[in-house]
This record gives structure tokens, sequence and C-alpha cells, in this order.
């Protein structure tokens, strides 16, 4: 590692004139001052303030000699306090190093440090514009930012097991909640349950490898707080969609402070260490970590808000401003920084590549992406080429990263499926949506269906884009989770506080008879049809699959579309209680995913040419007719598919059947003999013991089916074509 892959600003240790100490620099463009303010350990003031100098280009800057690593610090700024025009600088409040990469001190309660005076944070009733600057000092209530040896970290990072070599058409990722996967893992020790160092327990690595994740991608582990209004509940963010500090991993995960906060330096590096031998440890087992992470917000929420670091350094700067200094809301929490701002683009960079050379995670999945492509000088519309997103291709420590586009905000013209650059991975909601309304009865159609299972060639098929462009999901952690989508029609969301008014009500699921739980054996059987073949559909279809944690195991949220403050059982897996026929059945999924290239084609089908390599049937054993694809009565569709490895001729043809249509139907098959290598609705996946049926096959019930049929004519073509 070079000096330069240290982050461009925040505290350096440096040598002036033979003597070492500490370089602070900090962007704060409109401040009349700055003052970097040094603390002991556990003293509620600091024992020494630094007057910054102005160097230029809005950075201030000072070189403290006499410091080491661990030091703690803290910033002061100064200036106007107009909050019509966006400035509320107020120098009684200490804030954040925005390039801090280490946070010492509780966060509990930060949601209610405000920079104005405000009589109960929880309850505010003042109008902005009437703001007045709190003048008492809250440096006892803040956490203390800590030097770090940037380095040593990056010496260290350097250390950690290269990325797996995993080409895109064989990714399966894993979304996770490092606390949730694992706080009810039997096997997993108690100390470690919830954290970084159990998701890399043995037990927890045999079962992803088991059912064939290549990808665990994590929600955010930027350490976060929790807003005001989940305070006043007695709630917390679980989700963490709410980040503090970009370089710090979450302590409230770390097996090494029992899932508290810093007290010391030396404890926020144990943090560190733990989190750098969790990806170390995944690595060696063959799989890839990337990171969900949040920068189309900060925890400062709208101007009732905490300032903590950017609005007090610089508001209108740091932030894509609106009227009457007001943050534009993208996001939906109260504020979107401003990337039009170079040293706002800088400071991401920043913070992705410290990720990856320090702790050597291989990507990341951007939230409420549209927000880092929305350009000031275009009224604020998207830009697929916008500055930041156009660095992030071409920088050469994340160009060979995953970079996966949560492609929507809520601003306006927020939805963007589809409309990102080639390299960019997608989060594709259509496939959700398409294949939920095939099979949950909601008016889906079989063009609908094809389309989705192609890799959603209607949305990515453009600008050199391959299938893996499409992360294809059934669910996520924002929404029903796969157990729910099959068990309530409704969302029952109480348990948040809101009256059941929060998360999405437009869900495409079904109850099969019962709304929640049942002991009903009719109602269960319907529901497990559902899951299985919503799953073999994930796993059979082009693109990028990606499984919420639970999914497997039939975890249930209890209709709770909307968990992102439930740290309980709710959103606990549930370990002990299992459904261990399902994981068996996704391991058998990925399993005949690996197996077979026609289920994972690195290419785009034509459907063109003597062999071609996607033909469509219906259930009279012909091709498609133009008329039949909208047709909302008919829900059995087949494809036949002849394809093999990049490079490699096939070696096999697939029949992938679909039957969603209530009662039995029996279809003609091509001539020759195939071997039945997947039957949902029996949960089999056979891959060695097949059945081999010719002429017809008979389907009972929903489900999915797979066929394989060698080819070993000499001309190479199949045998008994259509």
């Amino acid at each position: 590692m070079t000096a330069g892959a240290r982050p461009a600003l925040g505290a350096q240790l440096c040598q002036r004139e033979g003597i070492d100490g500490v370089h602070f620099s900090v962007w704060a463009p409109d401040a009349h001052g700055v003052d970097v303010c040094l603390f002991d350990p556990g003293a509620p003031l600091e024992h020494q303030r630094v007057a910054m100098q102005p160097t230029g280009d809005g950075i201030w800057a000072t070189f403290v000699p006499g410091l080491a690593a661990g030091q703690l610090y803290g910033l002061r700024a100064s200036g106007p306090w107009r909050p019509e025009a966006g400035h509320r600088f107020n120098p009684a409040r200490l804030l954040l190093d925005p390039w801090a990469l280490a946070l010492v001190g509780n966060t509990e309660r930060l949601a209610l440090q405000t920079g104005h005076a405000c009589a109960d944070p929880l309850h505010p009733t003042q109008a902005w514009d009437e703001h007045q600057p709190d003048p008492a000092d809250n440096a006892a209530h803040m956490p203390r930012c800590a030097v770090v040896d940037a380095q040593a970290e990056l010496s260290a990072g350097a250390q950690v097991a290269p990325s797996p070599a995993i080409a895109g058409e064989r990714v399966v990722i894993y979304e996770a909640h490092v606390k949730a996967l694992t706080r009810l893992h039997p096997e997993v020790p108690e100390h470690h349950r919830g954290t970084y160092a159990g998701l890399a327990h043995p037990a927890v690595l045999q079962h992803l490898q088991r059912i064939g994740i290549t990808t665990v991608c994590l929600l955010p582990v930027h350490q976060h707080i929790s807003e005001r209004h989940l305070i006043e509940r007695a709630l917390s963010n679980h989700w963490g969609y709410n980040t503090l500090n970009a370089f710090a991993p979450e302590p409230a995960y770390a097996a090494a402070t029992g899932g508290q906060n810093p007290a010391l330096a030396q404890d926020a590096a144990a943090v560190r260490a733990e989190f750098r031998q969790m990806v170390d440890t995944l690595h060696r087992a063959g799989i890839e970590v990337v990171l969900d992470v949040v920068f189309n917000h900060t925890a400062e929420s709208d101007l009732n808000g905490p300032t903590l670091s950017w609005r007090g350094l610089g508001q209108a700067r740091w932030y894509a401003m609106g009227e009457q200094g007001v943050p534009h809301n993208f996001s939906g929490t109260g504020n979107s920084l401003g990337f039009s701002e170079p040293r706002v683009l800088q400071w991401v960079m920043d913070s992705l590549r410290w990720w990856v050379q320090a702790f050597g995670v291989d990507g990341f999945r951007f939230d409420l992406a549209v927000s880092l492509g929305r350009e000031a000088a275009l009224g604020h519309a998207f830009n697929a080429r916008s500055a930041l997103l156009g660095a992030m291709a071409q920088d050469p420590v994340l160009r060979g990263t995953r970079l996966i586009a949560e492609p929507w905000d809520v601003g306006p013209n927020g939805y963007h499926l589809g409309g990102f650059e080639a390299g960019w991975l997608e989060w594709n909601d259509r496939f959700r949506d398409g294949v939920r309304a095939f099979w949950l009865g909601h008016h889906g159609t079989r063009g609908e269906l094809a389309t989705r299972t192609c890799a959603s060639g209607d949305l990515f098929h453009r600008h050199g884009r391959l299938p893996t462009a499409s992360v294809n999901m059934l669910t996520a952690h924002d929404g029903f989770n796969l157990a729910d989508v099959t068990a309530y029609h409704h969302k029952h969301n109480a348990a948040n506080g809101e009256d059941n008014r929060d998360g999405h009500g437009h869900n495409l699921s079904a109850n099969g008879g019962v709304e929640g739980a049942t002991d009903d054996p009719a109602v269960l059987h319907r529901r497990a049809l559902w899951r299985r073949a919503l799953l073999a559909t994930l796993f059979c279809a082009q693109g990028t699959p990606q499984l919420l944690a639970g999914d497997e195991l039939g975890h249930s949220q209890q209709g709770n579309n909307n968990v992102y403050c439930q740290d309980n059982a709710i959103t606990w897996l549930d370990w002990a209680h299992a459904d261990t026929a399902l994981a068996g059945y996704v391991a058998g999924l990925a399993a005949l995913r690996r197996q077979h290239p026609g289920l994972r084609h690195a290419r785009w089908f034509s459907g063109e040419g003597p062999q071609a390599d996607i033909t469509w049937l219906d259930t009279d054993g012909h091709a498609m007719r133009p008329e039949a694809w909208q047709a909302h009565d008919r829900h059995t569709l087949t494809a036949l598919i002849t394809v093999g490895d990049p490079g490699a001729a096939s070696k096999e043809r697939l029949l992938v059947i679909w039957h969603a249509d209530a009662g039995a139907i029996t279809l003609p098959l091509p001539g020759g003999d195939w071997a039945v290598v997947l039957d949902s609705a029996r949960a089999a996946v056979n891959l060695g013991s097949e059945v081999t049926v010719a002429g017809t096959l008979t389907l009972e019930e929903t489900g999915v089916w797979v066929l394989v049929q060698g080819l070993h004519a000499p001309d190479g073509h199949p045998p008994g074509r259509p």
C-alpha cells in the first residue's frame, strides 16, 4: 500500500521538521474558523483547543506536534447562523470529523444533539426559520474521534486473503444482517452470536457453502445511530440505514466489545480487527463480502434533527440544498448529500477505497443509488454518467469490485431501473413483482414471466450490459420475506408503533386461504408449493440470483413488512425451528444451477438459428404464438434451452417448465428421453438418480420442472427436434 491510499483529509500521523505529530484537515468552505479539540480518555471537556488555518479551496488544517495514534479529538466550527441561507454554524457544538477512521464513546441518543435551542428534541414544535443556536457546550454528550495509524490499517488489510475469483454468471448473493443472522444460532458460542465473529463461525460458513452462496451482502455495517422517533418509542434502527461514520465498522456487531461502543481507542481497533478477520475467513471459504452502504443521506435527519458533523461544518455545501435553506430530501429521511461538490464526492470515494484496501471487502450495494447520480447543474435530475458514478467506474481500486445499485430513490423522477451504465448490477424489483404475480394469482402473464426469467432484457440488454446486471430477488430486507409473502395478504406492522401506516401496501402476496399462522394441512401444502416454485424460479432464471437470509429456513417475521426497527426475535433467524427440508431443497437448486449452464447463461439469448439457444413452447408443444404471451387465463410455459459454458459447445439441452395453473396438465415433450432433475412440487432435486420420461409429462400440481437431455448426435444437433 502506498501513502496515497490513505483518505485525503482527516487526522494523519506525520512528521514535521523531525517532530512526530498529527496533521488535521477538514473541508468547511463557509466557516469563519475551525478548531480541533483534544481530549483525554473519559474527560468531559477538551484539554486543548487548537485553531486550524485556512489553506485554500475551503480546507482548514493544522499540525499538532507530540500527538500519536489513539489521540481523541473533535472539531468546532464558527460562522454565520443564517437558516434561510442554509448556514447553521455553532461553535458550542462539538463535531465529528467526516474523515475520522474511528469513534470512541456513547452514540445511543445522538439524534437529540441539535445545534439549535430546543426544549424537547423528541417533540420539536418551532419553525425551522425561527431556530436559534444553542449556546450550551455539548462536548460531554458527544463521542470522540480517534487518530488511527492509517498505514498500519492498510498493511493489515493487505494481509486479508484475496477475494475469491467468481465469474459473474456463477454469483449467488445472500442478503443478510450481521446480528440477525446468528443471534439465535445454537452452534455459535453465546458471546459470538450476532457478531462479525459469529458470521465467520464454521457452522455458518458450512451453511452458506451448502446452499451455494458465493457472495454475502451485509446490511449496513457503517457505524450508525437511531432516529429520534425510534428513541421516543424505545426502539432502535436495526437495519442501520442512518450513517454516522463512513469509515468505521458498527461496534454493536463486535464480540470484541461485547456489542458496546468503544470506550478507548484500542477498543475501536479491536472492532476493526474482528471485522477484518471475518472478511479473511469468508474469503478463505470462497465467499465474497459486499457491503450495503448509505451515501444518499446522513444521520443528521431534517432540520429538527441533530448537528453532528456535516451540518455543523457547512450544511449548504455538504447537502443538496433546496429553497429557503432546507436540504433536498430525495431519501425520505430528511436530507440528501450534494455530490456535485467535488469534496463530497471525494469523501465517498475515500470511504469506498478504505473498505476495499483496509478491510478487503469485494463490493458495495448502494442504497437509493439514484441520489448518487443527481446533479445540481441538471436541476438535481439523475445522470447515469454523473461525476460520482463515473469516478467509481474508472477508479483503479474500485473498478474490480462488484457495484450494485438500488436503482431508485423517493425524489422526483426517481425510478431508473435499467438506467445505470455497463459494469453496474441493479436490484430488479420488476423480477420480484412479475414472478410473485405469476405464482400468487395476481394476473401475471407468461410474457412477463419469460422476460423476467431471461434477465429482463427489455431493461438491461443495452449499452453492452450483460444478463448478470439484473439482480433477481423474490424478497429483500425491505418488505415481506418468503414465508410471509405466501402466508399474509396484508401487512401487520403494529409492533413498529405507527398504527400499521408504515411499510408498502402493494405486496403481490397471498395467504393460501388463512391469514398468518395456521395448522390447516391444505393451506400449509399450498404455501409450500408456492415457496418451492418461487425459489425454483429464482435459481433457474438468467441473471444474478439474490436470496434473503432466512428464506431458506422458512423464517417468518409475523407479517411485518417493514422490520427496520425490530431488533428482536421477529428478525433474528429462528435456527432452532428451521425448515431443514427447505434448506436442503435450496442447496439442491444451487447445485442444479452450478451444474447446468443453461440456467446461468453468460450472454443474452437470441432465439435464432438452426439450433436456437432458446425456444418457447406452449402447452400443445408448439412454439408460442404472439397472442398467447399476454393471455391472463394461461399460466403454463416451457422453455427449451441449448447452451454451453462460456466458450464451449452445448453438451445438453434443458426443458424448464413453469406451471401455475390449477389442476393437472399433460404436456407433450420434444423427442427423445428426458431426465427429470427438478420437480418443485415434490421438492425433488435429482443430481444423479434422475427419473427418465419420454413423449409426455403429466404435472399434477403447481411447480417448476427442469428436464435434461444429453446431446450425442454425430452432427451435434439435438435428437428428435420438436
